[in-house]
């Protein structure tokens, strides 16, 4: 079958239309150029982050549960992040629909039987791009 075929289409163009609003929403704001860099550091670190494999992220969370006071600041920050989340629920929904999207890209290259790296490289192609689609339609339309 031809990588073509294999690639999973539908996923990329869900990642594209979905990081094409997040471009869209930060460009109403009209920020500077460094929020965008920002942005697409993010965005990178995120796709990175889905694709290393869960031993790493088990390690990592290891390591943020040794102590008492390293679990105690996990847990205020989780009470944080849970109070941003209803204060902004629209924000928060339009967070979750982005991280929905790459996560369902990262699936369906798993199950296409890609490498990670080139699951990576693709997800992050489609995405920066989508992110300057959206920044781009906002301002000329």
């Amino acid at each position: 079958m031809s990588i073509l075929k294999r690639i999973p289409w539908f996923s990329l163009a869900l990642v594209l239309l979905s990081y094409s609003t997040l471009g869209w929403v930060i460009s109403e704001t009209k920020p500077p150029w460094f929020v965008w860099l920002i942005v697409v550091v993010a965005i990178l670190l995120l796709l990175a982050s889905l694709t290393t494999p869960w031993s790493k992220i088990a390690e990592y969370y290891s390591i943020l549960f040794k102590s008492n006071i390293r679990s105690f600041g996990v847990t205020i920050l989780a009470a944080f992040l849970f109070f941003v989340m209803l204060a902004w629920f629209r924000a928060f929904l339009d967070i979750l629909l982005i991280l929905s999207a790459t996560i369902l890209a990262k699936i369906d290259f798993q199950a296409s039987g890609f490498k990670e790296a080139l699951g990576f490289w693709l997800t992050s192609i489609f995405a920066l791009s989508g992110l300057a689609a959206g920044a781009l339609f906002h301002r000329f339309i």
